[in-house]
């Protein structure tokens, strides 16, 4: 920013989160919701497509997801709600109007605990998606044409909004992260920020510290990403401050955010309840919810993030840190108590996940059992790291343990190695002699061993033998 802000602020940050339900057809209609990738306008009908005369039918799926979220979120699930009609024109809103929820939405009055500080849930409340605007044409023209894809008109969509309880940029990036692992364990949605499946929309003032009255507030969009999201609200923090700082005021608008400029732009002026004319859906029966069906519902919830991250913390002895990473994908966290349940040991099998599976992930697992065995197979000095970076690609394509670690083995036998040992300190009296002047260069010479062993070598055999053979 250009200019420098001299004046503390308080930030004061709410979210709305849109979340595209795990369902195999749409909110009203029998459509399927599998269109990514797919042609434009190929999975529509008379509903999707807000044609005259057509009805829209609710899908038990997506109500059912939506109370099993509102209920993991510790929400009070309503006696009686409906959906209403939210109207405003856009192109790719065929209907003229969105079936929404506006005065009673399903669950209100929750709240998720996130890294110590507690944020409360006003809402959660289901809705139908809008479709996809596709921009083409020659900008520097302003010849532009935009193709509407109805493809995702009509998807079931949760939002979930929460009060201004967050106070920065990391607590607001920490509360989309927690919230996506929460559905994702239970099943609700991929919630897949790059994919659309979940979308942080950030509602952003500043205060004097101490202050009890919120400031004008900015709705942030177009983000894609949790870095995106933590990029956005940091730089919104800082312009709000340098123009209240200059004199100005902040005008409440919606922002988007550009991620090739690095800052918020405006687009549009921001709307108010009254600006939709919302009224009752008259297409759709009210509903009320039986307390047993929502006990049922509650059974099948599946340990939430924050209990698990607690027990393997206190169970298996693991840092917070730790736990917080395998407990942020589903599939990672359930993948790591299989390969514990194969007797390998915590520590070494979260060590190893964390280090070599995590920053490559793109949703492929190695077996559990295989994966088990090298974890073992590395404690027992069976395998050097190397080998076992070998062992692990190749159970990542697929491979058995047996296959994968055919002819890989960790050179431990003490004989054999002093023989290479004796041989690499023979050959290289200049590093020997640079040891020797310091021996804390002994790294040189662990590394000529590894090579002449072919990468076979056991690297702390290897060290203990170089120390014991040059210190004499």
């Amino acid at each position: 920013m250009s200019v420098e802000t001299t004046t503390d602020w308080e930030a004061v940050i709410g979210m709305e989160v849109h979340v595209q339900l795990a369902t195999r057809s749409k909110m009203f209609c029998g459509c399927a919701t599998d269109y990514l990738g797919q042609p434009p306008n190929t999975h529509t009908c008379p509903v999707c497509l807000g044609l005259p005369g057509s009805l829209p039918v609710i899908n038990r799926r997506a109500v059912e997801l939506l109370l099993k979220s509102a209920l993991a979120l510790n929400c009070e699930v309503q006696e009686f709600t409906k959906f209403d009609r939210k109207n405003y024109f856009y192109p790719d809103l065929p209907k003229g109007y969105q079936i929404s929820q506006y005065d009673l939405p399903m669950s209100r009055n929750g709240w998720i605990d996130v890294a110590g500080n507690r944020v409360r849930i006003t809402r959660v409340h289901l809705e139908e998606d809008t479709g996809k605007l596709v921009h083409a044409g020659d900008a520097l023209q302003s010849a532009q044409t935009s193709y509407v894809d109805l493809n995702r008109s009509g998807t079931p969509l949760m939002e979930i909004v929460t009060e201004p309880d967050l106070r920065s940029a990391t607590e607001a990036r920490d509360f989309a992260v927690e919230l996506r692992a929460l559905l994702r364990t239970i099943g609700a949605s991929e919630a897949d920020m790059e994919k659309g499946h979940l979308r942080a929309e950030a509602n952003v003032s500043i205060r004097p510290p101490g202050a009890s009255e919120l400031g004008v507030k900015t709705e942030l969009k177009n983000i894609n990403s949790f870095r995106s999201l933590h990029r956005a609200v940091e730089y919104e923090l800082k312009r709000q401050a340098e123009v209240l700082e200059s004199g100005g005021q902040v005008a409440q608008e919606t922002r988007g955010w550009s991620d090739a400029e690095q800052r918020t732009f405006s687009q549009r002026s921001k709307e108010f309840a009254q600006d939709y004319r919302y009224f009752p859906e008259p297409d759709l029966p009210p509903l009320g919810f039986e307390p047993a069906h929502l006990d049922a519902l509650r059974s099948e919830l599946p340990e939430l993030p924050a209990a698990r991250r607690a027990r393997l913390v206190g169970v298996h002895g693991l840092s917070e840190y730790d736990a917080a990473l395998l407990t942020a994908e589903a599939e990672v966290v359930a993948f790591f108590e299989q390969v514990l349940g194969h007797g390998a040991e915590a520590k070494p099998a979260a060590n190893w996940i964390i280090g070599e599976i995590l920053p490559a992930y793109a949703g492929s697992l190695p077996a559990a059992g295989g994966f088990a065995a090298l974890v073992k197979g590395i404690a027992a000095g069976t395998f050097n790291r190397e080998q076992a970076r070998t062992i692990l690609a190749r159970l990542l394509e697929g491979a058995n343990f047996e296959d994968a670690s055919a002819g890989l083995a960790q050179l431990s036998d003490e004989g054999e190695l002093a023989a290479i040992v004796d041989r690499v300190v023979a050959e290289n009296p200049k590093i020997v002699a640079d040891y020797r002047g310091n021996p804390s260069a002994i790294g040189p010479l662990v590394g000529l061993v590894m090579k002449a062993s072919k990468g076979t070598a056991n690297p702390g055999l290897a060290r203990e033998l170089l120390k014991d053979r040059l210190d004499r």
